[in-house]
């Protein structure tokens, strides 16, 4: 075990994932500074109304963007190893932990078939959004986070792939909301089209059944 300091947040970190964060309150600008001065890292763990996760992602600064006078700064942080909160601890302004990492499962690689559906679902949300796809690596040590962190997915979404120890599982999940967030944009995009037509807005249901 390690001990870590914390840095709570509505958001989930994905491994590989880059994130950009605003740091202004002192407690976190002190975390952050000792992280660049020491080359350490911290742990970003989501917290929201269900209170602090147990489950959380290592991040290191890998950009300075801007330093602001009064302290305040403009970083981009880049996710890690996953860990669990094992206990927390005390003594610093900010909230710290002992924490240990989190493996994966053996025997619990995605199927050739499965990964190709998964692929075909991000494609699938890619062209409904009309946007241009990111190169994909293949070659991650996880395609599940290595997507997520690329989708604007719900905190929960993400911190439910993030505390799963399945890559398989995690990519059938990811497939499952590629999928359903394609049909939404789809849907969406129909809505706004008619309606800039003639003020007539389909239900969902009419949008499914068509």
């Amino acid at each position: 075990m390690s001990e870590i300091g914390l840095f709570p947040l509505g958001i989930v970190l994905a491994p590989g994932e880059r994130e950009p964060l605003h740091i202004f309150e002192e407690r976190y600008r002190e975390l952050i500074g000792e992280c660049l001065e020491k080359d350490e890292e911290f742990g970003l763990v989501l917290t929201d109304d269900a209170g602090l996760r147990s489950v959380g992602t290592r991040a290191e600064v890998a950009t300075v963007l801007q330093r602001f006078p009064d302290g305040r700064l403009n970083i981009v942080v880049e996710g890690g190893e996953r860990f669990r909160i094992v206990e927390l601890t005390t003594g610093r302004p900010f909230q710290t932990a002992e924490i240990e990492p989190i493996q994966d499962l053996d025997g619990e690689e995605p199927t050739t078939g499965e990964v190709a559906e998964c692929l075909r679902a991000y494609q699938e949300l890619v062209d409904a959004a009309d946007a241009e796809a990111e190169e994909l690596d293949l070659e991650a040590d996880s395609l599940a986070f290595h997507i997520a962190g690329r989708i604007d997915f719900a905190p929960e979404v993400k911190q439910e792939l993030l505390e799963s120890r399945s890559e398989r599982k995690r990519v059938a999940r990811l497939t499952d909301e590629l999928r359903e967030a394609a049909k939404t944009v789809r849907m969406r995009r129909v809505a706004r089209e008619r309606a800039a037509g003639n003020g007539e807005v389909i239900s969902s249901e009419e949008e499914l059944g068509s």
